[in-house]
């Protein structure tokens, strides 16, 4: 069960934005993540509960983040309903997307593992919503996915096979690449594995 520390940071200025705290696993119905989010002084300031079933569709997605809260899961797209502070106006969305996404590296792993590229496999749209802090306000954005690259590296505990992605904003056109290990990302934009307990699981 790998369990350990990210770094996060404004991708453009460097401005550190604080640290999520992670431990996630592969079970035998999928895989979940829980972690939570901290400012540079130490509070808190969200959690993240993701679960997906064996095939990286997300069956319960649970975030909190500056009082509100969002439940969602893969149902006719996706579904999810947005609570705010007060509870009063709490609003439900469904879009016909595959996924969800947001600043936790824990999207980054749910949609390699939802879209299961090789080097060999074209590039791959992907409709995503994503949920942007520190309200969770959704917004439905379009990606494009490629494996460019899946290299073995000589570990203490075995090779350790890391996979590196380009991705594609197609409504911005903004291009970054993402480094993944099993179900860790080593490093994104605004995203650096800070420590890390135990090796990266591997998906079968």
């Amino acid at each position: 069960m790998p369990r350990g520390r990210y770094s996060l940071h404004d991708p453009h200025d460097h401005t550190p934005l604080g640290e999520e705290h992670f431990q996630c696993a592969p079970g035998p119905s999928g895989w979940r993540y829980v972690s939570r989010t901290l400012t540079p002084s130490g509070e808190q300031t969200g959690t993240v509960d993701l679960a997906l079933d064996d095939l990286g569709r997300p069956i319960r997605l649970e975030l909190h983040a500056a009082d509100w809260q969002v439940r969602g899961a893969a149902l006719d797209g996706v579904t999810w309903v947005r609570t705010d502070p007060s509870g009063a106006h709490a609003s439900e969305g469904n879009v016909r997307a595959h996924a969800f996404t947001g600043t936790s590296p824990a999207f980054l792993v749910a949609v390699a593992r939802l879209l299961r590229l090789d080097p060999d496999s074209p590039a791959t749209r992907v409709r995503l919503v994503a949920f942007t802090d520190p309200v969770l306000a959704p917004r439905t954005v379009d990606h494009s996915w490629a494996l460019v690259n899946s290299e073995a590296h000589a570990t203490d505990n075995g090779p350790l096979t890391v996979d590196e992605y380009r991705v594609d904003d197609l409504d911005t056109g903004a291009r970054h690449t993402l480094h993944i290990a099993g179900d860790v990302v080593l490093a994104a934009p605004g995203i650096e594995l800070e420590d890390l307990e135990t090796p990266p699981s591997v998906f079968p």
